[in-house]
């Protein structure tokens, strides 16, 4: 076991950006207890103060996560096990999504409960053929209760995700793919998942948290209320050099050629 349960390390790319990977290595089993939660929202705290342009999560070990260490839950009273989730959504949750930067999850082997609702908090989701995934709070008289079934929803219907939690069977690789939770699935999915953060972290940054403040206001509000925000959200990105760099560089030297700094 690493002296913590995750460590989050920065580099910069050789087109010159900056990613940030948070790894989960807490043990055999990665399990969510107190230090890991606690580790996990320094970490995203860490990354809200200080946004990277791109941030990839990952975990070592056999499996992403086994789930969560169910001594997190003996002895709750009501107003604690409801205090805890706020607690959650307000430090892990809510903050990974409202990073401004694209946000990637590898998965590389079996990721449970707490795992597998932070990469549904993710922007894409990559996975491995053996990884599988699962919402498994039944055994212990539970529902997940940091946004999985929530988002599951959003990405895989409301019928899929109360069968994926009311079940609490395991999913593969293949079925996540094909309910569109999943993005896509590689055999080397930690060497995919590098490649693809560091092609996103070279691209337009501004642009991309734009991208996801309009999917946010669609969550949020449907249709309409996406379109409310987008054209002052689109249209504020006239004024970043990227833009205007791109836009030139487009009608000088044709597309496909520009370079992004993240301004």
């Amino acid at each position: 076991m690493a002296d913590q349960p995750t460590s989050l390390v920065r580099y910069t790319t050789d087109a010159g950006a900056e990613v940030a990977v948070l790894t989960f290595d807490h043990g055999p089993l990665n399990l969510f207890d107190h230090a890991m939660f606690g580790a996990v929202a320094a970490n995203i705290a860490d990354l809200t103060a200080n946004p990277p342009r791109a941030v990839l999560l990952r975990a070592e070990g056999k499996v992403n996560s086994a789930g969560v260490d169910v001594h997190v839950f003996d002895g709750l009273s009501a107003q604690q096990g409801a205090d805890l989730w706020r607690k959650l959504f307000a430090e892990i949750a809510h903050p990974l999504e409202a990073l401004p930067c694209p946000v990637v999850y590898a998965a590389h082997g079996l990721t449970l409960t707490a795992a597998f609702e932070i990469s549904l908090a993710c922007d894409i989701i990559l996975a491995s053929p053996k990884a599988k995934f699962g919402l498994v709070e039944i055994v212990v008289g539970l529902t997940p209760s940091m946004g999985g079934p929530q988002r599951l929803a959003e990405r895989a219907g409301s019928g899929r995700a109360r069968e994926f939690v009311m079940t609490g069977d395991l999913y593969d690789a293949a079925t996540m793919k094909e309910w569109g939770v999943v993005n896509s699935i590689h055999d080397d999915v930690d060497a995919s998942a590098a490649q693809l953060v560091e092609r996103l972290a070279s691209g337009p940054t501004v642009a991309h948290a734009a991208t996801k403040k309009i999917v946010a206001a669609w969550r949020s509000g449907g249709v309409e209320h996406a379109d409310e925000i987008t054209a002052d959200v689109s249209g504020a990105l006239f004024e970043t050099k990227d833009l205007k760099g791109a836009v030139k560089s487009f009608l000088e030297n044709g597309p496909g050629k520009a370079s992004y700094t993240g301004e």
